[in-house]
């Protein structure tokens, strides 16, 4: 379950940072009753911005198969070793 807090409680900056490492995702700032701001640990950040990269992947791998850029994996690993000398 997402935790919201209100913008009065940043004062608070050890509990705040326990908490975004305790809750391991996201923690949402309100302000008058809006949301206002997103802060979450460094792992947080590091880990979503890990799994967003390895999406953007995939998206471009599947757009390149949709467009028929695809090869043997035979013939891929054949060129791959002789680019290398391997």
């Amino acid at each position: 379950m997402p935790q919201i807090i209100p913008i009065r409680d940043l004062k608070k900056t050890s509990e705040l940072s326990a908490l975004c490492r305790k809750v391991q995702e996201p923690v949402f700032i309100t302000k008058n009753g809006y949301g206002d701001m997103v802060i979450m640990s460094m792992e947080t950040y590091e880990r979503t911005m890990f799994t967003n990269d390895v999406y953007r992947k995939l998206e471009q791998g599947e757009r390149s198969i949709e467009a028929g850029n695809t090869m043997d994996a035979f013939d891929s690993v054949r060129e791959v070793r002789e680019k290398y000398g391997l």
